[in-house]
């Protein structure tokens, strides 16, 4: 494969700090608000920030595709949802800490 046959990639990076309204993360995840606001009100996402506006972290657009995922994937409900994703940072936190002590 030539260099100019690469395949090219076009995204976005975010970090842990960004701010995002409901608007984008919504377009970013492809869903419509009222799914962002569901999620919110299960405990899926959390806002950040106080105010009368809702922002998310750059850590939320992970968050949310992964519980889409599951949703669509697994074809769990909302809570099944919340408790997975818990489970699955808890996991990924026992991880590091084992990883940290090797």
């Amino acid at each position: 494969m030539s260099p100019s046959d690469d395949p090219v990639y076009a995204g976005s990076i975010f970090d842990d700090t960004a701010e995002l309204s409901i608007h984008d993360l919504s377009r970013m995840c492809a869903v419509d608000e009222r799914h962002i606001v569901e999620f919110v009100e299960e405990g899926v996402l959390n806002v950040v920030g106080a105010g009368t506006e809702w922002h998310f972290s750059g850590a939320a657009v992970r968050r949310a595709r992964l519980a889409l995922r599951l949703e669509r994937d697994l074809e769990l409900n909302l809570a099944g949802v919340a408790l997975a994703l818990d489970l699955i940072e808890q996991l990924e936190h026992l991880r590091r800490e084992l990883k940290a002590r090797r």
